[in-house]
């Protein structure tokens, strides 16, 4: 169960699904589902999602349900896939990725599980 802190309400530059992690758009107060490790991850879009040019929350801090993209064990740092879907964030040696927090619980490819917010970036 998601446990939100800080939610903050945002224009969507596209569409954005549930559970998707977001990054920032093209301008201020504006953004658009993450598809990069190297995205400026900001946070997790709640469980309605949001229509392009619509408003929507975004979750920023706290637990927050997001999907995932692929295998993940609890402690995992999480950044986004090509589909805003959290994975388990595996950098090369050297490489740095970005990430949106920590995977609160173990899960596969399409169960909504859980991150505690925490953006940074770590490196391989």
């Amino acid at each position: 169960m998601s446990n939100p802190g800080l939610v903050k309400n945002y224009l969507a530059g596209a569409a954005i699904a549930a559970y998707r992690i977001v990054k920032w758009s093209d301008a201020d107060g504006k953004v658009v589902q993450a598809a990069a490790s190297t995205d400026a991850l900001i946070g997790v879009a709640d469980n309605l999602g949001i229509a392009s040019g619509a408003r929507g929350d975004i979750i920023r801090s706290g637990l927050a349900e997001v999907e995932y993209g692929g295998n993940v064990t609890r402690g995992d740092w999480l950044t986004a896939d090509a589909d805003g879907k959290a994975v388990a964030a595996a950098p090369a040696a050297g490489v740095n990725a970005n990430v949106i927090g920590r995977a609160e619980v173990s899960g596969v490819a399409g169960d909504i599980g859980l991150v505690a917010i925490a953006p940074g970036r770590i490196q391989g």
